[in-house]
């Protein structure tokens, strides 16, 4: 990921306080969690999402299961650092409070973070007592799924955007930007639709695996196909639709924007993507293997921790000009 120039606030003084340490914790969080999604992706593939059966928040009945099968172990890892993001996070808030005033875009960010890091931890926990894990294929679970996936990318937006402000970066502008807005909100969304459709699409590939590619395309054009099986026609589809917006918000914030941050995110941006492309083909030429499936959804993570890095440096800015 590359890391922009942090440009300071002259209007609000406060919005350029810098406290170090505080920030590096904040980037040192960030990380961390992007570890946690990866194992609980990992949870998902293996199919250990039941080894800790349909308990929680205990795993099989007790705190800490003795002579644990492999899934336990897998489940009840992905449970542990999960509660350890949850801490960290918490710990977080505190040092917003402690390192900047009332009303500090840290704080509200750090605040942010709690509230998706909670209702990350509360769907997890509706996924085992719902028992939407495992082998269940229904299409119940792709909706949990979805949401799951949404929760997760606003989670990593909140601890993006509170590292960067804590880096001296300036708080959003909204007014006198309001093209700049659209057009931004546009390409999230279309990049959180992409990325709920890969996790769904990811979800069909744990539940229907396919040895051969020609078993792989006799089974995606079925008219009997799950509905998980046959989003692997419009999830690529969908990609290149995507990058297209991609290419297109690059553009414009370039020739409106100019700077060097603004510049170096959008070529980041850009080359993310092109090899999430190529990871993409990858995982499908290959029968979606763990290590690409993994290594794709890395990819998604940075794309979008980079994204919401470009709209901030964007709309740090007091107006949009006109390209």
């Amino acid at each position: 990921m590359i890391a922009a120039s942090p440009t300071a606030d002259a209007a609000d003084p406060s919005a350029a306080r810098i406290a170090p340490g505080f920030a590096r914790y904040a980037w040192g969080v960030l990380a961390f969690t992007l570890m946690v999604i990866l194992w609980g992706a990992f949870v998902r593939a293996t199919g250990s999402g039941a080894g800790c059966g349909s308990h929680w928040p205990l795993c099989n009945g007790v705190v800490v299961p003795r002579a644990p099968a492999l899934a336990t172990v897998i489940e009840f890892a992905h449970r542990l650092t999960s509660g350890l993001a949850l801490l960290v996070i918490v710990g977080l808030v505190i040092g917003a409070w402690r390192n900047y005033p009332r009303g500090h875009v840290v704080r509200i960010g750090a605040v942010l973070s709690a509230v998706f890091i909670v209702t990350e931890a509360l769907i997890g926990a509706g996924l085992v007592l719902f028992e939407y894990v495992a082998r269940d294929a229904s299409v119940a679970r792709g909706y949990w799924v979805a949401g799951h996936l949404i929760n997760t990318f606003l989670l990593v937006a909140a601890l993006t955007l509170t590292a960067w402000w804590a880096t001296g970066g300036a708080p959003l502008r909204m007014r006198g930007n309001e093209r700049l807005v659209a057009l931004l909100a546009a390409t999230l969304t279309g990049v959180l639709v992409l990325g709920v459709s890969g996790a769904v699409t990811a979800l069909g590939d744990t539940l229907f695996p396919v040895t051969t590619l020609a078993e792989g395309k006799a089974l995606t054009f079925s008219p009997t196909a799950h509905v998980f099986v046959r989003l692997r026609i419009w999830h690529p589809a969908l990609a290149l639709l995507v990058g297209a917006g991609l290419v297109a918000v690059v553009l414009a914030i370039r020739r409106a924007r100019g700077g060097i941050a603004a510049h170096r995110l959008g070529i980041a941006v850009l080359a993310l993507y092109g090899a999430q492309l190529v990871l993409g083909i990858a995982n499908v030429w290959l029968l979606a293997p763990i290590a690409v499936q993994l290594a794709h959804l890395l990819a998604s993570d940075l794309i979008w921790i980079t994204l919401v890095l470009l709209a901030a440096v964007a709309l740090a800015q007091p107006s949009w000009r006109r390209a």
